[in-house]
């Protein structure tokens, strides 16, 4: 198991290495205040700064840090934003959105890990996060609308309900593909006009809802 000493000079490499990868030093800096070991199991602490997905329990997944600053950097945010996440899972994007927007509401569908990211997020202080337990319908309409939207969960195609609760000018991030393999998409909304950039190939966990997978699916392919 890593000391405290060993973590640190874990993270600074991690970070050395996000630097190389991502030129927006706003979002290194927003991740570097995050710690990401709290958002961890404890027995996966001594892994929390190597650039790796890790498992959080429930079947879901913390996501790789440069996927992570990745993202945030296609959401283009402003300190006045309001932000959507459909997939709080730990709480770490959530935390790391809040640094860097004016609000952030978030929604889980799995009970226990949206109980669990609400403590801790509240541990750390954050008071500009809002969660929810996801309902069948894809975001949080009653918030809407929102600057920018992020999906940390795998959709068969965009959904037309996350769209519409995107603000004139909003950005939307979120992996689109089969149940195992997507395509990170960022999407920019003009009035009527869509605008769709591919940044890259990923894997996500299934996203579950109206205009997604169905969950006897994601049943399935979790066994």
């Amino acid at each position: 198991m890593k000391s405290d000493i060993d973590l640190r000079e874990a993270k600074a490499r991690l970070f050395e290495y996000l630097r190389r990868e991502i030129k927006d030093e706003r979002v290194i800096q927003a991740m570097e205040r995050v710690p990401r070991e709290l958002f961890v199991p404890p027995h996966l602490r001594h892994l929390a700064y190597e650039d790796m997905p890790l498992p959080i329990g429930k079947g879901q997944t913390i996501s790789q840090p440069l996927i992570v600053a990745l993202m945030t950097c296609a959401l283009e945010l402003k300190e006045g934003d309001r932000v959507l996440e459909v997939g709080t899972g730990s709480g770490y994007q959530a935390a790391i959105l809040a640094e860097l927007a004016g609000w952030v509401v978030s929604v889980e569908r799995i009970p226990e890990l949206l109980e669990a990211a609400r403590e801790r997020l509240s541990a750390l202080g954050y008071r500009n996060i809002e969660l929810h337990l996801a309902e069948r319908e894809l975001g949080w309409k009653r918030g809407a609308p929102y600057n920018a939207i992020i999906v940390t969960a795998g959709a068969p195609k965009v959904p037309q309900a996350l769209l519409d609760q995107l603000a004139d000018g909003g950005r939307l991030v979120i992996p689109v593909g089969s149940r195992y393999e997507q395509d990170l998409l960022k999407i920019t909304k003009r009035g009527e006009k869509i605008r769709t950039e591919s940044l890259g190939p990923c894997r996500f966990v299934p996203l579950i809802g109206e205009g997604a997978w169905e969950e006897e699916e994601d049943e399935l392919f979790r066994l």
